[in-house]
């Protein structure tokens, strides 16, 4: 299909009405947040520059991608109902076009949206969220958060840690013990009264050791070391990974996690899960709510825009309210997360074509 001179006023009208939405209401909603932060800001004597140039210059992606579904519904909404009390849209209609050929430039700049959205999501996001975290650690975190104490973890079947307390500043804990298990049936114990992680080997050393081996018979052999260098199969930073922070994973490191969990046998790979599989799915929903949004706006009524936007924002809440509904279920695991999050869009596909076959045509 050759874009018209049409096509291009369409798709750069639409452009321009979601830019100007995005900004205004981003300005918004870090004025507000600076608002409420600015005393954590100030006890933790966070540098001016820093607040701005990496806390809040790095939050914006994370905003521009959490709200982008409802910027670009109340944006088509906006310029489709401006176009339509204008009668360009019967203009249009008169002069040949069709409802689904009006929809055309629609539909390719949402496209264009939808990518920008999963690049969004999949490998921006996760650089600058992870600066926006290492920020709030430094300066909104309290110090304690960087360390834990009564550590278990379960690092694949059959092989158990538990570790007294971890210090995330100096990577040392104290009172680690590894258990592996064959079936039901205790195989080996390894303590260690100090434990301490090598970010540049990626390498455990543990010191004043003691390891106990079972046999089937009953009997036991005991080993004493001084230290011993181990790769057990753990990072430091999964102690201190937040799940809320599951966005600054990009798409590699998410699918890694996911082994991960599953190995163990954690029910944190539901979330993960759910998080993957969101990434594809909020970029289609685009495509469902421009299609809602033009056949709602695209009617030239005597109520004007008010109309529309009622509508509209009806119906916007009522697909948020449904993504967030199971999208929860698919976190907990009581429903499998591909299914969470293309439920909605399942849902509001009819809803979407019935808005289609009643709009102006």
């Amino acid at each position: 299909m050759r874009f018209t001179k049409l096509d291009r006023y369409i798709a750069s009208t639409f452009l321009k009405t979601f830019f100007t939405t995005v900004a205004l209401f981003v300005i918004i909603i870090l004025v507000f947040d600076a608002a409420e932060k600015l005393d954590d800001f100030l006890a933790k004597s966070a540098p001016l520059n820093q607040i701005f140039t990496v806390y809040y210059f790095n939050t914006v992606p994370t905003l521009l991608n959490t709200y982008s579904p409802i910027f670009i519904f109340i944006s088509v909404l906006y310029f489709t109902s401006r176009l339509a009390s204008r009668t360009e849209i019967i203009a249009m209609l008169s002069g040949g076009w069709s409802l689904k050929r009006i929809l055309m430039p629609y539909m390719a700049t949402a496209a264009l949206l939808a990518y920008g959205s999963y690049l969004l999501n999949a490998w921006v996001i996760p650089v600058t969220d992870k600066k926006r975290v290492r920020f709030e650690n430094a300066y909104m975190r309290d110090y304690y958060s960087q360390a834990k104490s009564t550590i278990f973890r379960q690092l694949k079947p059959g092989v158990n840690m538990y570790m007294e307390y971890f210090n995330n500043n100096d990577s040392s804990g104290i009172g680690v013990t590894l258990e592996e298990y064959h079936n039901t049936e205790l195989k080996s114990t390894l303590f260690g009264r100090f434990i301490r992680w090598s970010p540049e080997a990626k390498k455990w050393r543990l010191e004043m050791v003691q390891q106990r081996i079972f046999s089937k018979t009953g009997n036991q052999k005991l080993i004493h070391m001084n230290t011993l260098d181990t790769m057990i199969e753990f990072n430091p930073e999964d102690f201190f990974f937040r799940l809320e922070d599951v966005q600054s994973l990009n798409q590699t490191e998410l699918r890694r996690m996911i082994a991960k969990e599953q190995l163990r046998g954690s029910n944190n790979q539901f979330l993960l899960q759910t998080e993957l599989y969101r990434r594809y799915a909020s970029p289609f929903s685009t495509f469902i709510l421009v299609v809602i949004a033009v056949s709602v706006a695209g009617r030239k009524t005597r109520n004007g825009l008010g109309y529309s936007l009622g509508i509209g924002i009806f119906v916007i809440l009522f697909f948020l309210f449904f993504s967030k509904y199971f999208i929860t279920y698919g976190n907990t695991g009581e429903m499998w997360p591909s299914l969470a999050v293309w439920l909605p869009n399942v849902i509001f596909v009819p809803v979407a074509w019935v808005f289609y076959r009643f709009a102006q045509q």
